[in-house]
């Protein structure tokens, strides 16, 4: 029996082969009634739509592509019990946010996660099979790479840095890592009255760690108090990775910080659990804070003090630049700054928001 095809479909439905197509790519543009008859039509037939197929009659894809680091590829040496579930809570946000994008444009989403020995090759195999690419910050891409695949189709970098860019024939999303950690910080050195606060950063390659740690600066120098020329420790974003630096920093001789500010949520997470085994309180003892807004942030006890970042949004901004671009391959690159909200929550010792 031969396989069926587009044409099958549309005569056994009454409906042209350009509605069957819209049906399958872009199911909202088509009238529920003539949707069904044609899903029905398929389903009965056996129809399933070749992506080949179609991109071979339009040059396109019909995909856009997300590609992100994998931390546990960094991290599985060092600590190889990391708990694979924890390492995905950030991307996630930002991959649902853009798989619903997708979807409503008609697009289906490509996730691939970086590996460091082989990111040039694994990035062009993603760009091959894409009509736009999303590339989240610290994926290990060189410079020249990125140039090329900017060439070819159309590229938003998410987070980081835009001024670290090498080149700005892309578009680029960042959140405001800056302002979000001078408003935290100062909330905590005006409103809790601490004066003794360690910084537990991100891997010192990463723009929106060290964006956020240039705000715990700029909060103490405001606040007229010495000024931390480089975080107390750093991690790489789990939660393991801020139980170990709060040990270490447990480990040090003289006056135990008031507070911990930790660049993300879970290496915050961390913290809580090494305070709780050493028998140290949040927040009567010490204050703990994170960044992101993880929905993890929410339920943990205490409750943690965060910035959240709107990551769903950064996903679906993607997608507009992306299917912007695609329509005009000539307009002018964008970067935009999405604002952030600070979360007042238990372990900094205000009411949970």
């Amino acid at each position: 029996m031969s396989t069926p095809t587009v044409y099958d479909v549309a005569e056994q439905s009454g409906v042209s082969i350009a509605t069957v197509s819209r049906v399958y790519r872009n199911p909202d543009s088509v009238r529920a009634s003539t949707r069904e008859r044609v899903l029905a039509a398929g389903r009965e037939l056996g129809y399933v739509p070749s992506g080949s197929a179609r991109g071979l009659a339009s040059r396109t894809t019909g995909v856009l592509g997300l590609y992100f680091p994998d931390i546990h590829d960094a991290v599985a040496e060092s600590v190889p019990t990391a708990d694979d579930t924890e390492l995905m809570l950030y991307a996630d946000q930002v991959i649902r946010g853009m798989e619903r994008a997708a979807r409503q444009h008609g697009y289906a989403l490509l996730i691939a996660a970086a590996h460091a020995e082989r990111a040039s090759e694994q990035l062009a195999e993603v760009a091959g099979r894409v009509d736009g690419l999303a590339l989240l910050a610290q994926t290990g891409i060189a410079s020249e790479d990125l140039e090329v695949i900017s060439r070819r189709l159309p590229v938003v970098m998410l987070a980081g840095d835009r001024d670290s860019d090498h080149d700005h024939d892309h578009d680029h999303i960042e959140v405001a890592n800056f302002d979000g950690q001078l408003e935290l910080t100062r909330h905590l050195i005006a409103d809790h009255r601490l004066r003794r606060l360690a910084f537990i950063g991100g891997p010192s390659d990463s723009p929106d760690g060290e964006a956020r740690f240039r705000g715990f600066q700029a909060a103490h120098l405001e606040a007229g108090l010495p000024l931390p020329r480089q975080p107390d420790a750093r991690g790489d974003l789990t939660q393991d990775a801020g139980r170990r630096a709060v040990e270490g920093l447990l480990d040090l001789p003289g006056q135990r910080p008031q507070g911990l500010v930790l660049a993300n949520d879970q290496m915050a997470v961390g913290a809580l659990h090494a305070l709780a085994s050493h028998g140290i309180s949040v927040p009567g003892d010490m204050a703990v804070t994170g960044f992101d807004g993880i929905p993890l942030s929410r339920v943990v006890r205490p409750a943690l003090t965060t910035v959240r970042q709107p990551m769903g949004r950064l996903g679906q901004e993607a997608v507009e630049l992306l299917v912007a671009r695609i329509a005009d391959r000539q307009r002018v690159s964008v970067a935009r700054v999405l604002p952030v909200t600070l979360m007042r929550r238990a372990s900094c010792g205000c009411a949970t928001q």
